[in-house]
């Protein structure tokens, strides 16, 4: 099965031959465009995670399929693989199914529009984006019930369907969509901003089309792809060894009270290509938190790492992915058997980029990251106002960056580097709840030669009574810590009530009643620490104890002593520091803290919940099929 493509010229384009100058224009004058789709969607979306947090992924694509420019890697090839209809001028592609696309979009929250941009009847490139959809109906309030058993529990499943065929708009099936969420004013409006940013883009890529000639025009998206793939030949021939690595980390539970979740992966150099095989991970969940990885996603999260550890100027493309072979066994937890629930793959998703930090930098310490990206913290919360109107929020939260080769890890920051917070002011005015505290955790980033970002507190004080639901990870199984870097603080959520009772809820729940006056804690995880600790500059320290970045106690991590005055005593620093590194001996390429049963064992003191219970496998495997 494979798209048709529909052409009324069928004259194949000629490979031209292009001088530096003429290509930098072309290639600068794509990015230019991408940013002028992301600047489209801020200006027409509706919903707070799409106009103020930035969770819509853009791209422009070459006449095959391949991303040129972009964020999140081509789907477009997944996608007419899978594909049987036709592609024609004037068509205009929606799609928010995983399933029906080989996993090119992961859940069905977001929402995928793909133009094919046509000039003089040939097919010269696509424009896409796709944006995350503050609900699409289902069984709780934003679509991402963490219980789910099934995807049909979800929300609204659509398939590729054409919105505009030829030219003309399908009213009636957006009607139909519409009539199953919660927020259809949002979602049209968030739809039809995707529409805009495609339709932008795809003036663009007309533009430069007919400024330099069609010829030339794709020649340079073959070229920038060509030198993309020779970048990466060579990176890969440096950095990656024939020798097998393995490297495993967790999730901690499934929000129904199993867990950890087990994702390994090895790598290799073979033939030229690096294969990344995740045989050893464990099975798929009967919740929601399977993440259903395609082939291509994965590619793009190995070549953005390599390319930011190692070579930041290279133009991330889709280029060098025939460099790639990715092997994830069916039935896992990174490919689920239909129809298995998908909404909660954020906090897999996010561990990829721990487990690559991992794996990329076992041959090479120095260029190792600590953990930390490890999930996208989320909150929920819905009901009515003292007008009677529905409101619902839908908003993503901010953890630790990790430690790394260069420097700290930054506070407080998201797993995407492109994602903004939503302003408090922002909250406050459009839902009734108040922000009391959002700052950072001192102490909460691993203790390193370069600190783990610290995570941070947002408290919520509820003016309505409603329901809320928490989507978070990194509570049971901490951030591990390199190069003898510590490991990052753990996320934790406490409810306090109006008479100041407070309890440790769970980190993913569903439908939590909240009254009026209720205040929510809401504590994210701090990234893992990169190297001794008892190298970190003492007077650093005291500057960031100024900061309330870290305390006084904090500061013995790092051996150093603090004096009455506030200042180092530095001969007390000395002796404390000599008596550490003779106490512990050498440093550890991996601090992962204490092992899972000792976690376990823990757990009702520390953090306070229940520990995650073992998963029988065997039946679970069973029942999948």
């Amino acid at each position: 099965m494979r798209a048709r493509i529909i052409q009324s010229n069928q004259t194949p384009y000629e490979k031209i031959g292009l001088d530096p100058v003429t290509l930098d224009i072309i290639e600068n004058a794509l990015r230019n465009a991408r940013v002028e789709m992301d600047a489209t969607l801020v200006r027409t979306a509706m919903s707070p995670g799409i106009r103020e947090q930035g969770d819509a992924f853009p791209l422009i694509a070459d006449h095959e399929g391949r991303m040129i420019v972009g964020q999140f890697g081509s789907y477009i090839g997944p996608f007419l693989d899978g594909y049987d209809g036709t592609v024609e001028e004037g068509d205009l592609i929606m799609l928010s199914d995983p399933y029906s696309v080989g996993g090119a979009v992961s859940h069905c929250n977001d929402w995928l529009v793909l133009l094919p941009v046509f000039k003089d009847g040939r097919l010269i490139a696509y424009t896409s984006m796709f944006g995350h959809q503050s609900d699409i109906g289902g069984m709780v309030a934003g679509s991402m019930p963490i219980d789910a058993t099934s995807i049909f529990q979800e929300g609204v499943r659509i398939p590729p369907v054409k919105i505009y065929k030829q030219g003309v708009y399908n009213e009636d099936v957006i009607r139909l969509i519409m009539h199953q969420v919660r927020t259809p004013d949002w979602c049209k409006a968030d739809l039809n901003a995707l529409i805009a940013s495609c339709r932008v883009a795809a003036r663009r890529v007309v533009e430069i089309a007919e400024r330099f000639g069609d010829d030339v025009f794709v020649s340079a998206c073959e070229e920038l792809l060509a030198r993309n793939h020779r970048a990466m030949t060579q990176l890969i021939g440096n950095a990656i060894s024939e020798e097998k690595v393995s490297f495993e980390d967790y999730i901690c539970d499934d929000g129904m009270g199993y867990g950890p979740y087990k994702i390994r992966c090895t790598m290799w150099r073979e033939n030229g290509r690096v294969v990344l095989d995740f045989d050893g991970t464990d099975p798929q969940s009967a919740a929601s938190i399977n993440f259903f990885l395609n082939e291509n996603m994965m590619r793009m999260f190995f070549g953005i790492y390599m390319i930011m550890v190692f070579d930041p100027q290279i133009l991330f493309n889709d280029g060098y992915y025939d460099l790639i072979d990715v092997r994830i066994p069916e039935g896992s937890l990174l490919k689920p058997r239909f129809p298995a629930a998908l909404s909660g793959r954020t906090h897999a998703l996010g561990r990829m980029f721990d487990i690559l930090g991992g794996l990329l930098g076992q041959k090479t310490p120095e260029f190792l990251t600590a953990a930390g990206f490890s999930s996208s913290p989320h909150l929920f919360y819905s009901g009515f106002d003292k007008a009677g109107a529905y409101f619902q929020l839908f908003q993503i939260g901010f953890g630790g960056i990790p430690g790394r080769p260069l420097g700290d890890g930054p506070d407080g920051h998201s797993l995407f580097p492109n994602f903004t917070n939503v302003p408090n002011e922002f909250l406050e005015r459009y839902f009734p709840l108040v922000i009391e505290r959002y700052e950072t955790v001192a102490d909460s980033g691993g203790a390193g030669l370069h600190r783990g970002g610290n995570g941070i507190i947002m408290s919520y004080r509820f003016l309505e009574p409603g329901k809320i639901a928490i989507h978070d990870d990194r509570w049971f199984v901490p951030p591990w810590g390199v190069n003898g870097g510590l490991p990052g603080a753990r996320a934790r959520k406490i409810l306090e009530k109006p008479n100041g009772s407070q309890r440790i809820v769970g980190n993913k729940v569903e439908d939590l009643e909240v009254e009026a006056d209720d205040v929510l804690h809401f504590v994210t995880w701090g990234g893992g620490g990169w190297g001794d600790p008892l190298d970190r500059d003492p007077a650093l320290i005291v500057r960031e104890i100024e900061q309330g970045l870290v305390t006084v106690a904090g500061a013995e991590a790092y051996g150093v002593v603090i004096a009455g005055d506030g200042s180092v005593d530095t001969a007390a620093t000395t002796a404390r520091r000599d008596t550490m590194r003779g106490t512990r001996g050498g440093v550890q390429v991996f601090d992962f803290g204490p092992d899972i049963e000792t976690l376990r064992a823990r757990c009702e003191a520390d953090p306070g919940l229940p520990a995650p219970r073992p998963r029988l496998w065997e039946p679970l495997a069973q029942a999948a099929e």
